[in-house]
């Protein structure tokens, strides 16, 4: 029996990018027209890689900088989300660059709370794995301050509950803008821990 189950919820990529590198006072990606993926994620790109040094988001499992599996490799974020953001920061958009976003899904509702271990897959058999909802970082706050100066400051706050999901390949492929990816989700009931 399956552990994942097909859903009829589809996305269309509308937007993919790169992170090329990044300092410590921002994070600003490129767009891109399509994303050659392997099992490091997308060569080149500042996420890349089997590992990663430990950041700030697993301080409670490990000392910062201890070399993790890098579930990380990729930042998804909906466009409805996204367009959601602009109007609490009074934007008329946001750029999914200011993010140093992987990947803009449009179609898929509540995207940012997909459950944990979902998979994307796309039309050659690319398959993103979902590892958890992506935090706001202070880094985006200072590369839409520079942007679009006075409404930086509030980014973390109004991308809650917004900010998409971080991923990781499970199986390599290509995406390319206008694909479709197909959601496929544990089935299994929700923790009542």
């Amino acid at each position: 029996m399956p552990a994942l189950i097909k859903t009829e919820h589809v996305g269309r990529v509308t937007w993919l990018g790169r992170v090329p590198h990044r300092n410590a006072s921002e994070i600003v990606g490129e767009p891109i027209q399509s994303m050659s993926l392997n099992f490091d994620g997308m060569p080149g790109e500042f996420h890349a890689g089997l590992t990663r040094l430990s950041c700030s988001r697993v301080t409670t499992q490990y000392p910062k900088g201890t070399e993790i599996r890098n579930v990380r490799q990729l930042s998804i974020v909906s466009a409805a989300e996204l367009a959601i953001i602009a109007k609490k920061l009074d934007l008329d958009e946001i750029d999914p660059a200011w993010l140093g976003a992987s990947v803009v899904v449009d179609g898929i509702e509540d995207f940012t709370h997909v459950p944990p271990s979902a998979r994307l897959q796309g039309p050659d058999g690319v398959t993103l794995t979902v590892d958890m909802l992506n935090q706001p970082c202070h880094l985006v706050s200072k590369t839409i301050e520079e942007a679009r100066p006075g409404h930086g400051k509030a980014f973390k706050a109004a991308a809650n509950g917004l900010r998409g999901v971080t991923a990781w390949v499970e199986r390599a492929g290509t995406l390319t803008l206008g694909d479709t990816l197909v959601l496929h989700i544990p089935g299994q009931r929700a923790w009542r821990g």
